[in-house]
């Protein structure tokens, strides 16, 4: 890329950390499927081993198709560095795992992914570690939740499922205030709606399942490292900014700076988590980001029509699309998405549990998935499915009550959208 202007959005998409390969001059980048890589001689493989040079040792640390996929969404997402992983909770692990100690905790929004509120509640208890919920709305008591064992402040820029936008300028202004990183969840929004480190994020992470690579194919994660954070300030992160003995006592943050955090994941968190990306699932993602924006821009259309006709149907209690006029967050639309609030929402069915059920076995375009961030319509229902390990108070605070379906809109024509939750919603609400 050129240092005289910046770049715009698409462009980055398809050209950031991609180049003709230099062996073939192939124009796409290969997939590299290897898991060793031939050192020059013994000097060269043990200046990478000691990290004196950067370049390629063993797939579980880095591969150059998945290298070429975390320099894209670094550049996407306006970080300094990335690294790829399996899943997107794999990468929320990745994240957190430079940062804590047993008995640290992280602080929580309680609007999020029914699965990260079971990996932060449960899962993470394994490592000695435990997270407090709080409502990110009310600013005072997330300040008063951090203690002198937190670690790391945590949300979602668009809340799943229920489009929550979360103000990440006055959860960043918090972070600073206290002291420490700010993790954000971005994968509802993507960097084509939201960059959350404009707003004041520390790390930005993402499962790359969903909208970035869009086709529903392969698994992934990625954690966006902003470069920003002093992780030597003030004595809380020893496995940044303290002697490595793995390492011969390097210092991470003294010798790499505002790359501290991206190459600790690699050097330490991947070659000991294992939590690897596949070079084949890296090369689908890449494939995908090409047509982020194209395809964002019509899923946001999508939903608007989408929610505008369900708020004004009377078989439906509510719809929580904070595109809205009538949402409680439309005033945030502007300031953190403002090309879209996204195309992930949920809606309320009159006639409760049992109308949700019936209207999610009457779709014939909605695909039934626990997924989201595919081309194609899905629905599920939170409650029996991807939040049913919460009793009811926890699903009705993460905004998946009994009564509630999720949807995620795709890239369809609109009316067969329409008319498919039309005739679905008769059936359910006869």
């Amino acid at each position: 890329m050129t240092d005289a202007r910046p770049m715009g959005f698409d462009t980055l998409a398809i050209h950031a950390g991609a180049k003709p390969d230099p062996a073939t001059g192939a124009r796409q980048v290969p997939i590299y499927q290897t898991t060793a890589y031939v050192f020059r001689d013994a000097d060269h493989a043990a200046a990478l081993f000691n990290l004196q040079e950067v370049g390629y040792i063993y797939s579980r640390l880095t591969n150059p198709t998945v290298s070429a996929l975390a320099e894209r969404v670094a550049a996407l997402e306006g970080g300094v560095g990335a690294v790829c992983c399996s899943s997107g909770h794999a990468a929320q692990i990745m994240a957190l795992f430079p940062l804590m100690q047993p008995g640290c905790n992280v602080v929580a929004s309680t609007r999020l992914y029914g699965g990260t509120i079971q990996q932060f509640s449960n899962t993470i208890r394994k490592f000695g570690w435990s997270a407090k919920f709080v409502d990110f709305d009310d600013l005072k008591a997330l300040k008063a939740a951090v203690d002198e064992n937190t670690r790391a402040i945590f949300c979602e820029t668009i809340a799943n499922p229920g489009g929550y936008i979360t103000d990440l300028d006055a959860v960043s202004a918090v972070a600073k205030d206290v002291g420490l990183p700010l993790i954000v969840d971005n994968t509802t929004a993507t960097p084509y709606l939201c960059k959350p480190i404009e707003h004041g994020a520390t790390l930005v992470v993402h499962s790359a399942t969903k909208y970035l690579t869009g086709n529903g194919t392969v698994t992934g994660g990625v954690v966006v490292d902003s470069g920003t954070f002093d992780w030597s300030a003030s004595g809380k992160f020893p496995s940044l900014a303290a002697p490595e003995p793995a390492y011969h006592g390097l210092n991470f943050h003294a010798a790499l700076g505002g790359m501290a955090f991206t190459f600790h994941s690699i050097a330490v968190g991947l070659r000991d988590l294992g939590m690897t990306m596949n070079p084949q699932g890296a090369h689908y993602t890449l494939m995908g980001i090409e047509t982020l924006g194209l395809r964002m821009q019509r899923h946001v259309e999508n939903a608007k029509v989408v929610a505008e006709w369900l708020e004004a149907d009377p078989r439906v209690d509510f719809v929580t699309w904070p595109g809205l006029a009538s949402s409680p967050y439309h005033d945030r639309v502007a300031r953190i998405v403002p090309r879209g609030a996204g195309a992930l929402f949920t809606f309320g069915v009159k006639g409760g549990y049992e109308a949700c059920v019936r209207l999610v076995d009457s779709l014939t375009l909605f695909s039934h998935v626990a997924n989201l961030g595919d081309t194609r319509s899905l629905i599920i229902h939170p409650a029996s499915t991807t939040h049913r390990q919460l009793d009811e108070a926890a699903q009705i605070r993460a905004g998946a009550a009994p009564n509630v379906v999720r949807l995620s809109i795709g890239i369809e024509d609109v009316a067969d959208i329409i008319a498919d939750l039309d005739q679905a919603l008769a059936r359910a609400t006869a």
